[in-house]
């Protein structure tokens, strides 16, 4: 099998044996790893005066980056960020990317409707509106929805590029959900079952990503059906064996190695860490992906990641264990 089928035959949480698929939301190191600033990390304020040539170059540039991580670091999947983000640039990234890789990798991208929690900036605003004018919320909610279905149709029209949205509006704090669990019912589940449905029928897959305390509504995101739930993190008190028992065997896993030791936590703190997640999430023997907790961010040590990919490629392996 190719590293897609095996991450896609996860997402379906079939039996795959040998290595447990690996990749990361976000691969934040490319300046440590390879001395180049990451696609999502580059200005292109003046991407419209760029001669053809330039823009060319600037997009071999970023796939190469998403390629030369995947590679080296053997995940199955390439998580993009296309930057223009409009659909003739996307395009053109996945076309740049499919060409070199053909099928080795899945591919996927942000394809969320649902509102996050806001930001310091906003948040008085923001939670008077859950209360006071929810059905604004909702209507920007049918606005993105819409326009995310005809994104994705448009771009499903130039040939199936991509295999699926990962669903990355962030829910939760460390100690709990930002939203109430029943205006979370109201204002966030009816668009991310919508949305995940849209993406179904198309052919696409789904993760949705949130990390923080999601144990309050983590039924509720498992009963929208997304094919994995992203990082469960354990800085918010989040364990694969408790989400595995609220959402069942048929979602599968993703994450679980804790950010927060891999950055400031000993040697040792770390490998133990690595080692519980692998232990956790490869108990069912299907339907777990490993990651971090987050992302590979800035800041976070390029000698730690290495540490915890080469850990993975020692003891994640179903057949070794």
């Amino acid at each position: 099998m190719t590293k897609r089928e095996r991450f896609i035959k996860t997402l379906k949480c079939e039996n795959i044996g040998g290595q447990v698929p690996t990749f990361e939301l976000v691969f934040f190191l490319t300046m440590e790893a390879f001395g180049k600033v990451h696609p999502s990390h580059r200005a292109y304020s003046q991407w419209n005066q760029m001669s053809q040539k330039e823009k060319s170059l600037q997009m071999k540039d970023m796939a190469d980056i998403y390629i030369q991580t995947a590679q080296r670091y053997d995940h199955s999947a390439i998580f993009i960020h296309p930057n223009p983000g409009d659909l003739e640039s996307t395009q053109w990234l996945l076309e740049e990317i499919r060409e070199r890789t053909g099928d080795e990798y899945y591919i996927m991208m942000h394809g969320d409707v649902t509102h996050a929690m806001p930001n310091g900036d906003n948040m008085m605003e923001f939670s008077a509106m859950m209360y006071e004018e929810p059905e604004k919320l909702k209507e920007e909610s049918e606005q993105r929805l819409e326009f995310a279905v005809d994104f994705a149709q448009k771009l499903d029209a130039k040939g199936h590029l991509l295999d699926g949205f990962t669903l990355c509006s962030d829910y939760c704090f460390n100690v709990n959900p930002f939203f109430p669990e029943d205006l979370f019912d109201e204002l966030i589940v009816p668009y991310l079952k919508r949305s995940i449905d849209e993406y179904r029928k198309m052919g696409y897959y789904t993760i949705k990503h949130t990390d923080g305390n999601i144990m309050p509504i983590v039924k509720a995101m498992a009963d929208c059906k997304p094919d994995a739930i992203h990082s469960l993190d354990p800085q918010g008190g989040v364990s694969i064996p408790e989400v595995r028992k609220i959402v069942g065997e048929d979602i599968c896993l993703i994450g679980n190695v804790n950010c927060g030791l891999l950055q400031t936590g000993t040697d040792e703190e770390c490998r133990e860490d690595v080692m519980r997640s692998l232990r956790e999430g490869m108990a069912t023997g299907r339907g777990y992906i490993f990651s971090t907790s987050n992302c590979a961010y800035t800041g976070l040590p390029l000698e730690r990641y290495e540490m915890m990919i080469d850990l993975w490629r020692q003891y994640g392996n179903y057949d070794k264990k």
